[in-house]
């Protein structure tokens, strides 16, 4: 038996990252696109990071960004790992942990997804997970849009999933027993509105996740 790891992405301020250290999750995330409304310049992200404890991973997400401005970043922040939409699998992040997210609304996306880890597998750089999102056209993530679930609970590509999309403290239990994820992803799910985190949710949305008994396969810590 071991926990699901939770990630509270889409952290904008310091008040709302204590808080969620306070609650013992695995990882919080900041957002590095700039087009999203969760967008944290790098350098209010790196003074949030310097008052938080080890213990919490800290992930960027960047989406079609450039090896150079992503490594820039992830130094400046110290981020664990970073987690990369629309950015081909070969792209090398060392020394960080990458995370590919993939959009999923229907089985040719999956079966995409399953090609793409296969040839990064036989090329000796797979990655240490894959975040499984929703798909909303135009949209990066962070669209309150629930996943596919009953898609992604028959894809096993053979490494970590993190399931987003759609999740809050409500549904996050039946996403966990119906698709077994190794680790949850949630941001406007514990919003009370976009980038700003709501206690009563972030409470409730951890709870829900501890209380879920799952027994899967155990794999090494993806965020380190």
């Amino acid at each position: 038996m071991n926990a699901v790891r939770i990630k509270i992405c889409g952290v904008t301020t310091l008040d709302d990252a204590k808080r969620v250290a306070d609650l013992g999750v695995e990882a919080i995330g900041f957002n590095f696109y700039a087009k999203s409304r969760r967008y944290l310049p790098p350098e209010e992200a790196a003074a949030i990071a310097k008052e938080l404890p080890r213990s919490l991973a800290c992930v960027g997400v960047f989406v079609n960004a450039t090896v150079e401005h992503v490594r820039e970043v992830a130094r400046l922040v110290g981020l664990r790992a970073v987690q990369t939409y629309d950015l081909p699998l070969d792209t090398d992040f060392s020394p960080f942990a990458s995370v590919p997210a993939y959009r999923i609304k229907t089985v040719q996306h999956l079966k995409t997804t399953k090609s793409d880890l296969a040839s990064a597998r036989q090329d000796g750089r797979s990655p240490p997970a894959v975040l499984l999102d929703s798909y909303v056209r135009g949209e990066m993530g962070g669209t309150g849009h629930t996943a596919p679930w009953d898609l992604i609970a028959n894809f096993d590509p053979g490494l970590p999933v993190i399931l987003a999309g759609g999740l809050k403290p409500d549904n996050v239990a039946a996403a966990i027993e119906f698709v077994r994820p190794w680790g949850v992803d949630v941001a406007s799910g514990v919003e009370s509105s976009p980038g700003c985190k709501d206690l009563g949710k972030l409470t409730a949305f951890v709870r829900a996740v501890r209380a879920v008994p799952v027994e899967r396969k155990v794999w090494e810590d993806v965020f380190g």
